[in-house]
């Protein structure tokens, strides 16, 4: 069944998480005075944000006192255990005015979540390996209009799944297409289950698959629609990876460093946690939605300890906020950040503004309609106010990860905002309950 239309004229809205108090405290080893100080006020940042031009609240225009209402949020979630531990930053007129992190990043060993704490970033990958194809487009060694088999030949005859039987794709597919999610592409769970159970046994994302794997791979899956015609969360980020390899003839991970994080001084983000960082790095967990939490990706065997195999441009990066903040930073700047230039202005609009034809509809996932939300090229934007997000404004561009980190900037307030935590499956708490605090505090 295909996916409802903007036609159709839906309005649905996922009912935001009520606040159930937590009613069992989990052992933990530390003293009770001590979480409680942790909870209420918080770690304030330390040298990470201090690198980063910051300032007053009351210097760019915000109110200290009511961004303190910021802490009242986190220490509630925390209370009711929708999440162990959260790192808040928020930056206003290019200047970070609040960076802390509140609870725990590992509850069992009693180690608080610090501002330089590295995460699972998950889908906030996207837009980095987005903008790193747009930087391509700039060097004049791709084209968003380009066909994807111009890169890769073997997705030259892709071919579509239609009322139940496969045929070959009319439209060419293209570089566009991958970036805004019109590819065609799923995760190999919404849609034909035809289709999913083909990525299911093809083994298409597995970690010790390469890139260039999951190309001959992907040859043999139909596409859940024509090419440009609609729209589904996807793969297609980590094909649009594959891209990069080809265009640049470097391994994403390289490219990725060398055009992206040193330049910006990303010095925690990458595809893996380095030894002498795994003190840092937080546990996931999982929640079940009724205030129990339980630990889903343990430090010591996370798969996030070792280099993959899958360089996964889609969602297979670990960073921190401060790290994050920088890439924001550049593309709120028109592309620019501290005198290095990674894009033209130009392409910086191009992303952030929506990008999906008018007949493909808004940002949907299933039965969930994100009315007047559409997608440019690496971050959803938003076009049109409405019931889903209330609180969100006209021109809004962000995105967010699977263990429920999340960002978005509103350039109309030169505001961006990121937040962090580690829970999945993914949850919009920490967003609904924080954005209209932040926006009232302008």
């Amino acid at each position: 069944m295909r996916r409802i239309h903007r036609a159709a004229g839906r309005n649905v809205k996922p009912p935001r998480p009520l606040l159930v108090p937590w009613s069992v405290i989990m052992h933990l080893h530390h003293s009770l005075a001590a979480l409680a100080i942790l909870v209420m006020f918080g770690t304030q940042s330390r040298a990470e944000s201090a690198e980063l031009p910051s300032a007053s609240p009351e210097a760019v225009g915000m109110s200290t006192e009511k961004l303190n209402r910021v802490d009242t949020v986190m220490e509630k979630s925390i209370a009711d255990s929708k999440i162990a531990g959260g790192i808040v930053m928020i930056a206003k007129d290019g200047k970070v005015v609040l960076h802390k992190a509140y609870g725990m990043m590992d509850r069992d060993a009693g180690k608080a979540m610090e501002t330089d704490t590295i995460v699972r970033i998950y889908s906030m990958t996207k837009a980095i390996t987005t903008a790193a194809a747009m930087m391509l487009v700039d060097d004049g060694k791709l084209a968003v209009t380009d066909p994807v088999s111009k890169y890769l030949p073997e997705l030259e005859n892709v071919t579509v799944m239609v009322d139940g039987e496969i045929e070959p794709a009319k439209n060419a597919m293209t570089i566009a297409d991958l970036m805004r999610h019109t590819a065609g592409y799923s995760f190999g769970f919404s849609g034909d289950q035809s289709i999913n159970k083909k990525y299911s046994a093809l083994g298409v994302m597995d970690r010790d698959v390469t890139l260039a794997d999951m190309q001959s791979k992907l040859g043999g899956i139909p596409l859940a629609f024509e090419p440009g015609t609609d729209w589904l969360y996807s793969i297609s980020i980590d094909v649009l990876g594959r891209v990069i390899e080809v265009a640049s003839n470097q391994p994403l991970d390289e490219f990725l460093s060398a055009r992206i994080f040193q330049p910006l001084g990303m010095d925690d983000t990458g595809f893996y946690v380095p030894a002498d960082k795994v003190d840092r790095f937080a546990v996931n967990y999982n929640s079940d939605g009724r205030g129990n939490l339980t630990v889903g990706d343990a430090v010591s065997t996370s798969p996030f300890l070792t280099k993959p195999a899958m360089l996964s441009g889609g969602g297979g990066l670990v960073s921190t906020a401060g790290d994050y903040m920088r890439f924001l930073l550049m593309i709120d700047n028109g592309g620019e950040f501290e005198g290095v230039r990674l894009l033209q202005p130009e392409t910086v609009r191009q992303m952030i503004t929506n990008q999906v034809p008018e007949s493909a509809g808004w940002v949907t996932f299933g039965e969930e309609v994100r009315t007047g939300v559409g997608f440019g090229f690496g971050f959803n934007v938003r076009v049109e106010l409405s019931d889903w997000d209330p609180d969100g404004k006209i021109g809004e561009y962000g995105w967010g990860g699977a263990a429920s980190t999340h960002y978005w900037v509103s350039p109309q307030d030169n505001l961006i905002v990121i937040t962090l935590e580690q829970v999945m499956p993914y949850q919009w708490h920490t967003e609904f309950a924080l954005k209209e605090v932040i926006y009232d505090a302008l």
